[in-house]
């Protein structure tokens, strides 16, 4: 019966055309949950600043329901999202701003390191320039909070576009670069990750949007089967085959010479080669094929960037 009350009072309702139906996100890492309760599961995450689209919201506006850019639904308590008009949505998206490049950092209310705590932040986070101080950004939030953000530790984003390598190289650095980062259910950030969250966050850090699950991550690009025959960067997919279609269900970044880094209790490296020292029996065994996405970022729906995807140019 207790339960039955709390359904009816988080009963949702969709939103008039009228009212406010964007947003964007306020806090460092946000939590998308598969019904408007802490206690519900965590299906995904959204980082600062990323633009949302708010489908419906439950309780007393409590529970907004969002739409990331990846087309990902879950719902979001308030104090996470900004909920922003039409108009003011666009300024937003319009306004300078700077990325965050360090896997993790301060913003303070004033430009020192003394300074008191205004909130934490984590790579691919993006806040509104609005000037600088010695060796700090002045950065704004969504919600109007204001802070200092070390230059060390973010990038105008105009800057930090041009100068993107995006070579496979390049994001196997940025993977490796996580090792022994802990696994956690749906995480999207350096705080923590799942298998295809890791995909879905290294490639961020290169501004590179795919697909949040491994079974959608494992339909873009080009399949390709024996392992023998990948190159550095792309996808392996694992799991197991129902007659002719795979049930993937993980996935992670192939390094070269049988070797991949994937996110399994914590992000590490392993092997398909079994004369490898680090050879990974189990997932050697569940291996399904591999994908090739790089040469298809804005050639192909689902793989883009931050340029084109529709919800940071609206």
């Amino acid at each position: 019966m207790k339960r039955f009350l709390l359904i009816l009072a988080l009963a949702a309702f969709a939103l008039p055309a009228a009212a406010q139906q964007y947003g964007i996100v306020n806090i460092s890492v946000c939590n998308m949950r598969r019904t408007p309760d802490f206690d519900a599961e965590m299906v995904s995450q959204a980082l600062l600043g990323t633009p949302v689209h708010i489908l419906e919201i439950a309780g007393k506006n409590d529970w907004p329901r969002i739409q990331s850019p990846d087309t990902y639904t879950g719902w979001v308590h308030k104090d996470a999202i900004t909920l922003l008009s039409r108009e003011a949505y666009s300024a937003w998206n319009a306004a300078p701003k700077v990325v965050v490049t360090a896997l993790t950092g301060m913003v303070y209310d004033r430009p020192s390191k003394n300074g008191a705590a205004v909130s934490d932040v984590v790579a691919g986070d993006r806040l509104r320039l609005e000037g600088r101080k010695g060796g700090y950004w002045k950065v704004g939030f969504p919600d109007g909070r204001t802070g200092y953000l070390s230059r060390k530790d973010a990038m105008e984003l105009g800057a930090w576009r041009k100068g993107l390598d995006n070579s496979a190289d390049a994001i196997l650095r940025t993977a490796r670069s996580m090792l022994g980062f802990p696994y956690i259910w749906a995480g999207m950030s350096p705080k923590g990750f799942d298998c295809s969250g890791f995909v879905r966050t290294v490639l961020f850090m290169h501004d590179i949007i795919a697909p949040r699950d491994a079974g959608p991550q494992s339909r873009v690009g080009d399949r390709i089967g024996p392992w023998q025959q990948l190159r550095k960067g792309d996808l392996v997919f694992f799991g197991r085959w129902d007659g002719e279609n795979p049930r993937v269900s993980h996935v992670g970044f192939y390094l070269g010479n049988g070797a991949f880094i994937h996110s399994l209790g914590l992000v590490k490296i392993g092997s398909l080669d079994p004369s490898a020292k680090d050879f990974d029996a189990y997932n050697a065994g569940r291996y399904l094929f591999g994908g090739r996405i790089l040469p298809y970022i804005d050639k192909q729906d689902g793989l883009n960037t931050t340029l084109s995807n529709p919800y940071y140019n609206e």
